[in-house]
């Protein structure tokens, strides 16, 4: 990027089609003040189909700051339209943010890499609605949706899962079944760097109420995040080097963040998936962990800018 940062018109993408879109534009409507605070010129862009002939048409941006979450903004889509149209943009490319949004390829991948990984599989989604494929403890999961949006967790004594088998299922005909991994849910965010992928810290991540689903994720109050994490030294060092390892397999660019849960009676640390996207709220685990490592909110957005590229 041969412009200075300041000169800099940046679009910034929120919205979307996908179940996240309210989370997106809560991402990128605090990444676009930020970016204004810096003193650079902001086109906010709510992402729909029309979203090459609104770039290449209308705002003709420097550089596209990529805050979409979920299918159409993170799965590779959107970012084959800017790499068709030749504009710079964050985050990773289209083969890792396809990967990473498909949870069975992307654990076949990681498991290559030597990364551990839940077992289980895919089901028909009506399977898993009339019995337990699994014996439970498992979760049932959409193979390629994020935010832990349409995820179950089934108990022992629980009946299967009928929603996934009704005709509003909006998530696939195949659903991802996974046994359930006690412990601590724990996350990792990395910046790629030119020198290579640096971990920023763990953040051991405690739903105030049931699980770490979409409301425990986003609402204020709706989990408490401890960082550094409290966790055996070799197990806090395992986890950061294995988010590295993560964001190198899958080829990410750009911020990444990997979810962990670690069994600390089993003393079993298993990688759930990488996200490609990770969230920009107020909520949001990577800004927390940049603070930590003495990056203002700021300095991480005008980073991700910075190193937007194109091819990606």
């Amino acid at each position: 990027m041969t412009r200075a940062f300041e000169d800099l018109h940046v679009a910034v993408l929120m919205g979307g089609l996908s179940a996240e879109r309210e989370v997106s534009l809560t991402s990128g409507e605090q990444c676009a003040q930020a970016l204004e605070r810096q003193g650079v010129r902001v086109s906010r862009v709510d992402a729909g189909r029309d979203l090459a002939n609104v770039l290449s048409g209308l705002i003709k941006p420097d550089v596209v700051l990529n805050c979409l979450h979920g299918a159409w903004g993170e799965d590779g889509c959107v970012q084959g339209v800017l790499e068709t149209l030749r504009i710079p943009y964050s985050h990773s490319g289209v083969l890792a943010s396809a990967l990473a949004m498909d949870k069975h390829k992307s654990k076949a991948v990681l498991r290559a890499a030597g990364i551990k990984v839940p077992g289980g599989g895919l089901y028909d989604r009506h399977e898993v609605a009339s019995r337990h494929v699994i014996a439970p403890h498992y979760v049932v999961k959409p193979n390629s949706e994020g935010s832990s949006v349409g995820v179950y967790l089934v108990r022992e004594g629980d009946a299967p899962v009928a929603e996934v088998g009704e005709p509003g299922w909006a998530y696939g005909e195949q659903v991802m079944v996974e046994p359930y991994i006690a412990g601590k849910e724990l996350a990792v965010a990395v910046i790629g760097e030119a020198t290579g992928p640096r971990a920023l810290t763990v953040t051991d991540i405690t739903p105030t109420k049931g699980f770490y689903d979409y409301e425990a994720k986003y609402a204020p109050g709706g989990s408490v995040h401890v960082l550094p994490a409290v966790l055996p030294p070799a197990v806090f060092e395992a986890a950061l080097r294995q988010a590295e390892a993560a964001h190198v397999a899958m080829g990410c660019k750009g911020v990444s963040r990997s979810d962990f849960r670690y069994d600390d009676v089993k003393d079993d640390l298993v990688l759930l998936e990488v996200n490609t996207q990770p969230g920009m709220t107020p909520t949001s685990l990577a800004p927390e962990q940049a603070a930590y490592a003495g990056m203002s909110y700021e300095d991480l957005v005008r980073w991700m800018v910075e190193d937007a590229s194109c091819p990606r």
